[in-house]
């Protein structure tokens, strides 16, 4: 599609009532600069629209007969890319769902055919959800799958600051804005870097402001480009919920994080369990669908470092152990970078962590 048609059609994208089927619908007809000059009346004639939708599309030129240069001036100024779904970069995986969006801006780097977790949950959430969120953040994205969330206060930034702190590490933050604006304010440098591992996307044009009403349909896509989608915490009745109601609809993959019974912010995640959702206590409980870190590749072992090779044979495969438990059994005392070597041995199938976060061999030998 050519640059000033794209335009054009994310203008149309603008009008009530004009939803991605029957935008296709119309564009089999006439290509978007077509229908955006198009009589009205003879829009609904050819192509038995709605009246009410004609008049919307009426008034939104009438109000903004400028909008689809606006939209052009305003993606220009923020870098954005303009993605349609004919597009080879258009994610293959978004097509599929019910309600694929016609237009994405795009900030930074959108693959195709990455395969992609969703992380979400509870905005005004726990230190413990915080953790966990970050860790899982971290986890499936040093094993090569790229993060999605929703950018939001809470769970949705500790995922991406997670996923950030793996080396080379991607996350894909979805707006229910435009994507030059930082919402939340203090999330504006966070954003600035999602953009330079991954992307900071939306279906909103530049300069939209956030609105109840965009986040739902945000959810849509948070789930629909991820092939499971995970809830760390949420209430009994969230947009967290919504993301993984979504997910469920599509076919795809629903985790959820246990917590105390005392807490509301685990009340969703428990809902979800008791209807089928599968009980996530570590990243290993992901990674093992995806085919990742459930067994040691032949020779592995042979690839350890010094201070690995130190920390496996302290390992048993029955008796798992914490890391202070690790430390007190290391023959040279601390080592400075467990953390990190554990994960790394993880992600090599040699060790895995359990939920109680203590550490043991991956098989028995």
């Amino acid at each position: 599609m050519e640059r000033e048609e794209r335009f054009f059609l994310a203008a149309l994208t603008r009008c009530p009532g004009l939803g991605a089927r029957r935008l296709a619908t119309l564009l089999a007809l006439a290509d978007a600069k077509a229908l955006w000059h198009m009589d009205p009346a003879e829009l609904a004639m050819r192509a038995s629209i709605p009246s009410s939708v004609c008049a919307a599309l009426a008034s939104l030129r009438r109000e903004a007969p400028d909008l689809p240069e606006r939209i052009a001036c305003a993606s220009g100024a923020c870098g954005a890319e303009l993605l349609v779904m004919e597009d080879s970069d258009y994610p293959l995986i978004l097509k599929e769902i019910f309600d694929p969006p016609m237009v994405l801006y795009v900030r930074g780097t959108l693959e195709r055919a990455a395969r992609r977790v969703a992380v979400v949950g509870a905005r005004r959430c726990s230190p413990y959800g915080t953790s966990l969120a970050r860790e899982f953040g971290e986890k499936i994205a040093a094993a090569g799958l790229t993060v999605v969330s929703g950018g939001a206060r809470g769970i949705d930034t500790a995922a991406h600051r997670g996923a950030l702190c793996a080396p080379k590490g991607k996350t894909i933050a979805v707006l229910g804005c435009g994507i030059d604006v930082a919402y939340p304010s203090e999330n504006r440098r966070l954003f600035d870097a999602i953009a330079e591992r991954g992307a900071v996307i939306s279906e909103y044009a530049p300069g939209t402001q956030p609105l109840p009403v965009f986040f739902p349909a945000r959810n849509r896509i948070i789930s629909g480009l991820s092939s499971g989608t995970l809830v760390v915490e949420a209430a009994r009745r969230s947009g967290s919920l919504i993301t993984a109601e979504l997910a469920l609809s599509e076919g795809r993959d629903v985790y959820a994080v246990p917590g105390s019974v005392l807490s509301p912010t685990s009340e969703g995640c428990h809902t979800l369990i008791a209807q089928g959702a599968k009980l996530t206590a570590r990243p290993g409980d992901i990674l093992e669908d995806f085919g990742l870190g459930t067994k040691a590749p032949r020779g592995a072992r042979k690839s350890l470092s010094s201070e690995e090779r130190k920390i496996y044979q302290v390992l048993s495969f029955d008796h798992p152990l914490t890391m202070d438990e690790i430390l007190m059994s290391l023959p040279d005392g601390e080592i400075a970078n467990l953390a990190f070597l554990l994960l790394q041995m993880e992600l090599k199938g040699l060790v895995i962590e359990n939920e109680w976060h203590a550490y043991r061999r991956a098989e028995r030998e």
